[in-house]
């Protein structure tokens, strides 16, 4: 997928939109599926409820286990973290030399984007 995207584009950032929107295309879908499976038809109304829910179910889903931490910014109290200390996504990613600022996580941010705008909480991610 990153061989494919790094065919299409000229450099790193328009590299890392592209990872995203597909990653926003496979949240879209992951989050119907996933509030079928997991809660009964329910979507959760509240932010932190529904952070949590991607932290444990919707990352456990995606790369079989739970993510590390969620924090909340001082700086900001809108500002939420999902911390993954050895994310998978770059884990099995050599980045080329001339690409060295590319990070792959743009993908997972992308899916989780997708993921809180389509449960009715507006928002941008970022990696």
């Amino acid at each position: 997928m990153v061989q494919y995207c790094q065919n299409r584009v000229y450099s790193v950032s328009e590299l890392q939109t592209k990872l995203s929107e597909m990653g926003q295309h496979v949240g879209s879908h992951l989050l119907d599926l996933l509030f079928v499976r997991e809660q009964g038809y329910k979507r959760e109304t509240k932010l932190l409820k529904m952070l949590l829910f991607i932290k444990t179910n919707f990352w456990k889903t995606l790369y079989g286990k739970e993510a590390d931490r969620l924090e909340h910014s001082n700086d900001d109290e809108r500002t939420y973290y999902i911390i993954e200390t050895e994310h998978l996504v770059n884990k099995f990613i050599s980045v080329p030399k001339d690409k060295a600022k590319l990070n792959c996580a743009a993908f997972t941010a992308g899916i989780i984007e997708a993921v809180l705008n389509g449960a009715n909480f507006v928002s941008e991610c970022c990696f």
